[in-house]
């Protein structure tokens, strides 16, 4: 049984795993280099000051990361005005209903400026009570450091957490931290079977996955 649940955000709650693609894609392609799959794979799960790094390097035009950041995050900020970044299908309905049982909380490798212009946009960010983003912590994925912040601030042990993931990096993350991790695995970014062998549960539909994230919260206290 667990007491809370942490969310990712990218390819979890909203779809725009394929926008962050986009704009690193757009920003080596302004400077004449071509942006690949290899280096998406590399940079997923990164946190902004380090796929900002490592834009900056493979594009190796002398803008600095914080430069580079400021552009890629820019690009996600106008396209979730202009409607490009929706909730997935029967993410709001998992997050109402764990957040009804148990306190939740947000892990993410998107910036802070990010992850608050999306929860207000869509309206979910009262549901949360507690958001960190991985350029808030030591490391980023695969690296538990998100994890273990989000649980540190919500005031419950890693083990009695049940963390929702989407990528291989996540689901390492979430691992590493010691969480019971439900995989929701992206169709256009496939998970690593390794990464995937630590799942507890695995389903790409959202609504299969909150029944499971419900069946496992630890309501005796109530």
């Amino acid at each position: 049984m667990a007491d809370a649940v942490v969310f990712d955000m990218d390819g979890v709650l909203v779809e725009s795993e394929h926008l962050w693609e986009e704009l690193w894609a757009a920003y080596a392609a302004a400077r004449g280099r071509q942006w690949g799959p290899e280096q998406t794979r590399d940079v997923q799960g990164m946190s902004a000051p380090e796929w900002a790094a490592y834009l900056t390097r493979f594009c190796g035009a002398g803008d600095s990361a914080a430069s580079t950041e400021e552009v890629v995050v820019d690009g996600m900020v106008q396209a979730l005005a202009d409607g490009r970044i929706g909730l997935l299908p029967g993410a709001r309905e998992m997050i109402t209903a764990a957040a009804e049982l148990a306190p939740i909380a947000l892990a993410s490798s998107a910036p802070r400026r990010v992850i608050d212009a999306v929860l207000v946009h869509h309206g979910v960010d009262h549901h949360f009570k507690a958001t960190v983003s991985s350029a808030e912590v030591e490391r980023g994925k695969p690296s538990p450091d998100v994890y273990l912040a989000a649980a540190h601030a919500l005031g419950v042990a890693p083990e009695r957490c049940l963390a929702v993931e989407d990528s291989s990096n996540g689901l390492r993350a979430a691992a590493a931290a010691g969480m019971t991790v439900v995989a929701i695995p992206n169709p256009q970014y496939p998970p690593a079977e390794d990464a995937l062998a630590a799942a507890a549960y695995r389903s790409a539909d959202h609504h299969a996955v909150r029944d499971f994230l419900l069946s496992r919260l630890d309501t005796r206290g109530e």
